[in-house]
């Protein structure tokens, strides 16, 4: 599906539960139109702060006064703040049409859905609750509301998630993860957040609110902060990265390819999310060692290596790992750094560690970066194709690569992202004659 037509799909599923939303919970006949003005404004505010997530998704804390807006006026009234104050923010920070119109549309599903939710699991105003203590009203609506707030974030990340994803050609959990990893904590923190708010407007009026609302936006900020110097981090490293390539024109974007392919073997043996960026980010590190002078004339260079050059060569993963030790976030990666070299029957280099000696990261990284080398072009030699990467895989299952990795990566529909999908079975069926000839 194009992403045009997903908007339009969620536009009709916003129209659709607005709709359900009227006829099931229309406004109440004397709904304050102070309250929702007041929850419109606050959320105003935390639109005009939003923040950008890793996948060029933003996120705010406007979510609080929507929610706030659920459990004060459940019903189609509540609605009426969150698009107005979100075509505000768009307005402001001139967004592209189509992404104000499913933004808009999303948060009009989600919301209606949170409202159907919230009235059918018995939820009610918290201005009918507001002679009661914050233990006793949590007890009355405690699970209406639990409830309605997971329905929204739900509905709200995969939307988002997915569209990016059709965006980008990436598989929407990989999305869904990465956007909602840095922010994970303030969400599970902002349900009570969100009650607290609530119960204060309910009981004491919006200018207590509104002084709840000062320390919320602190909050925000520190929280922004973090997200602003992860992502300076990444660009930092990024910007370190290509400094090193840009001496041999011919391995421009070698580390980078060998990030996504780590990156991507990394999740076909289903290792933790956490687990699979951690070895993204250390092959995006594994020839950091090269940016040390000795190493620029050999990597100009077009002829073969003399012993000497490749002695110098050899001695790139130490460097790249000792340089990874200085950084304090970094140092967990350096086994994975300096071993991306070592070889499972113990050939490989700096220490010849052999089998499962050789950190699992740094494995992975052996061979993003064999695929990288054999499907790019060289001074040498051009781009190998499918069946001749793959025999190589073969030919080298057990002594340079793990044989179980191997094996994964023989079986597995890797291939379509390094090579076209034309030939296959042919391709197929050849690699099945040397899978069988190796004796497997």
């Amino acid at each position: 599906m194009r992403p045009s037509s997903f908007i339009r799909v969620v536009c009709v599923l916003a129209a659709v539960a607005a709709c359900a939303l009227w006829m099931y919970a229309p406004p109440d006949p004397d709904w304050s139109v102070r309250t929702v003005g007041t929850l419109a404004a606050f959320a105003l505010t935390g639109e005009l702060m939003a923040f950008l997530l890793p996948k060029g998704a933003s996120g705010s804390i406007a979510f609080i006064p929507y929610m706030t807006a659920v459990l004060l006026v459940p019903n189609f009234a509540a609605l009426l703040a969150i698009p107005v104050a979100r075509l505000i923010g768009e307005m402001a920070r001139r967004k592209d049409p189509k992404k104000t119109l499913f933004n808009i549309g999303q948060l009009t599903c989600a919301y209606s859905v949170a409202i159907l939710v919230y009235r059918a699991m018995g939820g009610v105003s918290l201005f009918q609750l507001n002679q009661f203590s914050v233990a006793h009203a949590t007890v009355l609506i405690g699970i209406p509301m639990l409830a309605a707030y997971f329905v929204t974030v739900a509905i709200n990340t995969l939307l988002v998630s997915h569209i990016i994803a059709l965006s980008s050609g990436v598989a929407t959990r990989h999305v869904w993860m990465e956007n909602n990893r840095a922010t994970i904590g303030l969400d599970i923190l902002a349900g009570p957040i969100v009650f607290t708010f609530a119960w204060a407007y309910a009981n004491y009026g919006p200018m207590i609110a509104a002084l709840l609302w000062l320390p919320i936006l602190g909050l925000r900020q520190m929280n922004i902060i973090n997200l602003e110097l992860a992502q300076t981090n990444r660009e930092l490293l990024e910007l370190m990265v290509k400094s090193i390539e840009a001496r041999d024109p011919y391995t421009s974007g070698h580390s980078r390819r060998v990030k996504d392919y780590a990156v991507h073997i990394a999740r076909l043996l289903r290792m933790p999310s956490g687990e699979v960026e951690r070895i993204g980010t250390a092959a995006l590190l594994h020839d950091v060692g090269k940016i040390y002078d000795k190493y620029a004339p050999i990597l100009a260079k077009e002829d073969r290596l003399t012993p000497e050059e490749w002695a110098i060569i050899k001695e790139h993963p130490v460097d790249g790992a000792n340089l990874v030790a200085t950084m304090t976030t970094l140092r967990d990666m350096v086994p994975s750094v300096r071993h991306h070299h070592e070889n499972w029957d113990g050939t490989g280099y700096p220490d010849g560690l052999r089998g499962d000696a050789i950190p699992l990261a740094s494995r992975v990284i052996m061979f993003a970066d064999t695929l990288d080398a054999m499907t790019t072009k060289r001074p040498y030699r051009g781009p190998l194709g499918e069946v001749e990467v793959r025999a190589e895989l073969v030919r080298c299952r057990g002594r340079q690569f793990d044989p179980h990795i191997t094996d994964q990566l023989l079986e597995n529909n890797f291939w379509i992202s390094l090579f076209p999908p034309i030939n296959r079975s042919a391709s197929h069926s050849s690699i099945l004659k040397l899978i069988a000839s190796d004796g497997r």
